[in-house]
């Protein structure tokens, strides 16, 4: 019974001691992650009122809310009586351990904030990049997620993508398109230059005021003539003009009695006797 009693003294002088200090600390969390929700809230009502960029919202909301809630820990420790030096030594030691293994995922971290912040790319825009063509759909904090022509779904690490070339065919509102056609030596050159330049000249979608359609001789090939349209369209119009434009040729020019020629070669057999 003594020992017992010894038991339930010691608890209660550590509850009087401990117990206060311990329910202000639960008080102060739970106030404190209400007061962070709130910050969180109010933050993503700025960012869209100041027009940041979609793709940068979700990141500094992120970022804000574990920035918070570290602090908020590290107080109330702090208050229940957590020697605060130890603790951050070990947070310290523990940090740069995990940190050495996991370089490459801090690396395509670093890579994101790089990317949010200097925007190559965008969502919704398309890009080429490390070896793939795709709209871009995320932008996450370890990797960007782009959706391929034929809807695949392609995921690439953010740091070869900091780092690495990057094509933004949707960066601009306009695109030039560099068509080339072969006609054959014998046919009339600008007969086939003409009837490339109406063709551009008469489709809506070519842009016509600040740079017209022009059509010139490219090169004179082994076998063929070639000629080369160059037209101005909104980077939205790139793909439908390019597939009607050439199909169109193809059309016209048989129409006209002008031959495409395709490479041939000439094949001399000898009969030696």
């Amino acid at each position: 019974m003594e020992k017992f009693q010894e038991v339930l003294d010691r608890m209660y002088a550590l509850f009087v001691r401990y117990g206060m200090k311990f329910v202000l600390a639960l008080v102060v969390l739970i106030v404190g992650l209400i007061v962070i929700k709130w910050i969180t809230k109010a933050l993503v009502r700025m960012m869209k009122k100041g027009k940041v960029t979609e793709s940068l919202i979700p990141f500094l909301k992120s970022m804000t809310n574990i920035l918070l809630k570290v602090m908020l820990v590290i107080s109330v420790m702090g208050m229940v009586g957590i020697e605060m030096l130890s603790f951050v030594a070990v947070l310290g030691a523990v940090g740069l351990a995990v940190g050495l293994a996991l370089q490459g995922t801090l690396q395509n971290f670093a890579g994101g904030v790089m990317i949010l912040l200097f925007k190559p790319y965008e969502v919704g825009h398309f890009i080429e990049a490390q070896g793939f063509m795709g709209t871009v759909k995320e932008i996450q904090i370890f990797t960007t997620v782009l959706t391929t022509p034929d809807n695949r779904r392609v995921i690439i690490p953010n740091s070869p993508l900091a780092t690495g070339s990057i094509t933004n065919f949707s960066a601009m509102p306009i695109r030039r398109i560099d068509f080339s056609f072969g006609i054959g030596y014998s046919d009339d050159i600008d007969k086939a230059k003409d009837i490339l330049l109406k063709m551009a000249q008469k489709d809506d979608r070519v842009l016509k005021d600040e740079n017209p359609p022009e059509v010139m001789v490219e090169a004179l090939g082994d076998s063929a003539v070639n000629l080369k349209l160059r037209t101005w369209v909104k980077s939205e119009d790139y793909w439908s003009l390019f597939f009607d434009v050439t199909e169109n040729v193809k059309k016209q020019y048989d129409a006209a009695g002008i031959s495409i020629p395709f490479p041939q070669q000439d094949v001399h057999l000898y009969n030696h006797k």
